[in-house]
């Protein structure tokens, strides 16, 4: 069963922690998984959290560190010294140290480096702080079982012991030449079954997905998802093999890129939490309103041009807002799949056989929402049939082109490297208010003469 922390809980530890009531403390938190205390340190005041942190054993604050918000981390970070994060360090596997180290100064990096005690670790640890953060190299850990493809069961079988002491789970054995160069992977079925004397280039797998030290984070996420695979080898540009990066990696990619695009379309240029300080939202946020407002600014002197529309057919304005809504959704709607299919590698077909198929899809919902509309305009508000086939009309003409607006700019920004989830904001609705206004009123005019 989870657990929760209530507020009760936290207003007993906040007690325990006033009175300095350690032993009660301990007791208290001694059958709570570190992911927990990781949210409850995230509720407690620096300073509670702090002490909290201080009295816990390094092999359970190594993982508590992790889970951690950024800001809390921090604080907690700030108020250790290079030997203490050292120590914390020493319990991590690679990619997590090197993430955390990555958040300190750089006078404060070279201390907890030289601070480590396992050599090797530290020398996997700088390795991996030489990758860009978004690669393959940044997301990989140096814990992983190799076996040479010249050694025989017996040894093999000794040789991945040894190994495994260091490597907290064990996903595959990797087989690997004697330059290191990865060759395949290694059954642990076929690895116990067969004789001790068998060479293991006799019995690996050839075959091995595996990833390229630069590869994308996104990229790595698509294909591990796509095979299903809990763990994936990463090479570097001679072939050599030199990580393995876990599911749970992948888990924190997907759901940083998720967060990057919602708040694009939504219209938010950086990624920001909710507790971030003012400045640092309005610079998010103040670029797409900016845009916004000149779009309908815009769309506003378009309407304008039409003003010789008021004195004759002043109903055509109350119908404004429903036209350049409608262009709104049906751009986002369009967009939006696209985008998805986009980031999930599933859009197959040329450009113009995606566009055909959005435009039949759009003409039959716009189809059906103008006999809605046409039956309501004129049995429910009494309009002319002249005024009310103007508004339906135009209503299926700006959801046509809204649907093709919404699929073929991010396409088309996909195509030059830049991020589609861009189009499925206030670039693509802004836009689609400005066509639909115009669209709307020049087909009155043509309709109706004005």
């Amino acid at each position: 069963m989870e657990f929760k922390i209530s507020k009760e809980f936290i207003q007993e530890i906040e007690g325990y922690i006033a009175e300095k009531n350690e032993r009660e403390i301990l007791r208290s938190l001694e059958d709570i998984h570190f992911a927990d205390i990781a949210e409850l340190m995230n509720e407690l005041k620096g300073e509670d959290a702090g002490y909290l942190f201080k009295i816990l054993e390094s092999e359970v604050t190594s993982e508590i560190l992790l889970e951690l918000d950024e800001e809390v981390r921090e604080k907690i970070l700030n108020n250790l010294s290079a030997k203490e994060i050292a120590e914390e360090l020493d319990e991590m596997d690679t990619d997590d140290a090197a993430d955390i180290i990555s958040e300190l100064s750089e006078e404060m990096k070279d201390e907890v480096i030289s601070e480590l005690e396992d050599f090797e670790h530290a020398k996997d640890i700088v390795e991996l702080l030489r990758y860009d953060e978004d690669t393959a190299g940044g997301l990989m850990a140096k814990e992983y079982i190799q076996a040479n493809e010249n050694w025989n069961v017996l040894t093999c079988i000794q040789e991945i012991r040894k190994q495994a002491e260091n490597v907290s789970r064990v996903h595959s054995i990797y087989v690997v030449d004697d330059e290191d160069r990865l060759k395949g992977r290694l059954s642990l079925k076929d690895l116990i079954t067969s004789s001790t004397t068998t060479k293991i280039k006799d019995i690996y797998i050839p075959k091995v997905d595996y990833v390229k030290v630069d590869t994308e984070d996104i990229e790595v996420a698509r294909i591990m998802q796509k095979y299903d695979l809990e763990a994936i080898p990463v090479v570097d540009e001679t072939g050599r093999l030199v990580g393995r990066i876990t599911i749970d990696d992948v888990v924190d990619v997907i759901k940083e890129e998720a967060d990057r695009d919602y708040q694009m379309a939504a219209g938010i240029s950086q990624d920001v939490e909710a507790d971030d300080s003012i400045w640092e939202l309005t610079r998010a946020r103040l670029p797409w309103l900016l845009l916004a407002l000149i779009g309908s600014f815009i769309a506003v002197n378009v309407a304008q041009s039409f003003s010789d529309a008021m004195t004759k057919y002043a109903t055509l304005f109350f119908f404004t807002p429903l036209v350049a809504a409608m262009a709104g959704n049906v751009g986002v709607q369009s967009s939006a799949i696209v985008v998805q299919g986009l980031a999930n590698n599933s859009l197959s077909g040329s450009l113009w056989k995606r566009l055909g198929k959005e435009m039949l899809l759009a003409l039959l919902n716009s189809a059906i929402l103008a006999i809605l509309l046409l039956l309501a305009t004129h049995f429910i508000m009494g309009t002319t049939y002249e005024i009310s086939s103007t508004i339906v009309l135009a209503l299926v003409t700006v959801m046509i082109l809204a649907s093709l607006i919404g699929t073929f700019i991010p396409i088309m920004l996909h195509k030059y490297g830049i991020d589609p989830a861009i189009a499925t904001g206030p670039f693509i609705t802004t836009s689609n208010d400005i066509f639909g206004i115009l669209i709307y009123f020049t087909i009155a005019k043509i309709i109706l003469g004005f």
